[in-house]
C-alpha cells in the first residue's frame, strides 16, 4: 500500500507538470507546490479509502456467516461440551436458542444463586452483590461492568473464576438417570422382599435378567461365590447408570455424560479406590514383593507391578470416554451430510443416505451402549477379583 501511495505521488507530480508544460502556461513554483500538495491530500484520501474498505470487507468475511461444515462442528463441539442450559435447537434467523436454563450456583464472597438464563447464553454480564460475572466459552469467569475478559500471550483468558458448584447439563443428567434407577429398581426390590421365590411384575420382569447376567457373568466368576455378594451394589450400580447414560445420550435431549472425561475419571477412582482398600496382604505381596522371584527382580518388579495398578482405572477412564466421545462425533458427522452434501446430493439424496447410515449407526451404538457398560463392569470385577483372590504359595515349589 506505501509503494502505491509513493507511484501515485510520482505519477501526479508527472501529471502536473506536463501539463504546465505543454499548456505553455505561465506558473510559479508555489503554484506547481500548491496543486501537488492537493493532489496528494486526494491521493491519501483515496488511499484511506481504499484501506478502509479492505478492513471492512475482511471483517465482514470473519464475522459473517459461517460455512454449512463450521456450523456442523460447532454444533458438535457444543453437543459434546457440558453446559449451563439444555439446549433442543436454534433458530439461525432470529438467533433464539429453545430449551431450558439450570441453576448457577457460585461460592464467592458468599453463596450466590440464579438462572443461566441471566447470562443470555454470554451475551450478557451478571451482577450479584457487587460482583460481576460473565460466561464466556462454556466457563465463568469474574469481570467488570462490561464484561472484560483479560488474556495471557496464549490467548487463553487470565481473569479469576468462582467456586463453581452449577447445576450444569451433565450434573442434571445425573440426577435424573439416577432417580430413573431408584424408581427401576424400587419395584424389584418390594419383590424380593417379600420372598426370594416370587417373580417381579412389570418393567421389574425386564431388569431380573440383566441383574442375574451381573450376578452370574462378571462377579462371581471373577471375585468368587464367597466374596461377591459385597461388591454386587457397587457392579450393578456402575452396570446400570454406564448403560442408561448411554443409552439417553443417543436421544436429542443432549445427554453426554460418559462423553465426558470427568465423570468416567470419577467412575474410574471409584474402581480403584475400591480395589485397593478391599485388598488382602497376597494382593500387596505380589505387587512389593513378588513370591517365588529372586531379590534382585523383585526390587525391579515392584515399581513395575505399582505402575501397572494406576494404569487400570486409567485405561477404564480413556477406553469409556473414547468410545462414546468417537459414536457421538461419528453418529452427528452422518446426520450433517443432509445439510453439507445438499447441493452435491441434492435434498432427497442427501436426507436419504444421511437418514440410512445414521440409522445403521445408531442401531451400532446400541449395541457399543451396553457393550462399553459391560466391559467397565468386568474389568472392574476382575481388578477387584485380582485384590481380595487368596494364594497358596510354596516357595520352595518355585
Amino acid at each position: 500500500m506505501v509503494t502505491l501511495k509513493k507511484s501515485l505521488n510520482l505519477l501526479a507530480a508527472v501529471i502536473f507538470t506536463a501539463s504546465s508544460v505543454f499548456s505553455y502556461a505561465q506558473s510559479n513554483a508555489q503554484t506547481l507546490a500548491e496543486s501537488v500538495q492537493e493532489t496528494e491530500q486526494s491521493i491519501d484520501e483515496t488511499v484511506n479509502a481504499v484501506e478502509e474498505a479492505g478492513h471492512v470487507a475482511e471483517a465482514e468475511h470473519v464475522e459473517g456467516e459461517k460455512s454449512q461444515a463450521e456450523k456442523v462442528q460447532d454444533h458438535i463441539t457444543h453437543h459434546l461440551a457440558d453446559d449451563y442450559s439444555f439446549i433442543f435447537f436454534s433458530d439461525e434467523e432470529t438467533g433464539a436458542n429453545y430449551g431450558f436454563p439450570l441453576p448457577v450456583i457460585l461460592i464467592d464472597n458468599g453463596l450466590k444463586v440464579f438462572m443461566s438464563s441471566e447470562f443470555d447464553y454470554g451475551n450478557k454480564v451478571v451482577e450479584k452483590d457487587g460482583q460481576f460475572y460473565k460466561l464466556y466459552h462454556g466457563k465463568i469467569y469474574k469481570t467488570d461492568a462490561a464484561g472484560t475478559i483479560e488474556y495471557a500471550a496464549e490467548h487463553h483468558p487470565t481473569n479469576e473464576k468462582p467456586l463453581d458448584f452449577s447445576i450444569t447439563k451433565n450434573v442434571a443428567s445425573l440426577m435424573f438417570t439416577t432417580i430413573l434407577i431408584f424408581i427401576m429398581f424400587l419395584g424389584l426390590a418390594k419383590t424380593y422382599k417379600k420372598g426370594p421365590n416370587n417373580l417381579p411384575k412389570g418393567f421389574a420382569r425386564a431388569l431380573e435378567p440383566m441383574v442375574l447376567y451381573v450376578r452370574d457373568e462378571m462377579a462371581i466368576p471373577n471375585i468368587g461365590k464367597d466374596k461377591y455378594k459385597k461388591f454386587m451394589p457397587y457392579l450393578l450400580s456402575v452396570f446400570f447408570l454406564i448403560f442408561l447414560l448411554n443409552l439417553l445420550g443417543l436421544t436429542p435431549l443432549g445427554f453426554n455424560v460418559t462423553g465426558s472425561i470427568s465423570v468416567t475419571a470419577c467412575l474410574a477412582i471409584f474402581t480403584f479406590i475400591i480395589t485397593q482398600f478391599s485388598a488382602n496382604k497376597d494382593y500387596w505381596k505380589h505387587m512389593f514383593w513378588m513370591p517365588g522371584v529372586p531379590a534382585p527382580m523383585k526390587i525391579m518388579l515392584a515399581p513395575i507391578e505399582l505402575l501397572g495398578a494406576l494404569i487400570k482405572p486409567f485405561s477404564l477412564m480413556v477406553r469409556l470416554f473414547a468410545n462414546i466421545t468417537a459414536g457421538h462425533s461419528v453418529v452427528f458427522g452422518l446426520i450433517a451430510i443432509i445439510f453439507v452434501m445438499k447441493e452435491a446430493l441434492g435434498t432427497g439424496g442427501a436426507i436419504g443416505i444421511g437418514f440410512f447410515l445414521s440409522t445403521f449407526l445408531v442401531f451400532l451404538e446400541i449395541l457399543v451402549a451396553f457393550l462399553q457398560a459391560f466391559i467397565f463392569t468386568m474389568l472392574s470385577s476382575l481388578f477387584i477379583g485380582m485384590a481380595v483372590a487368596e494364594h497358596e504359595h510354596d516357595e520352595a515349589h518355585h
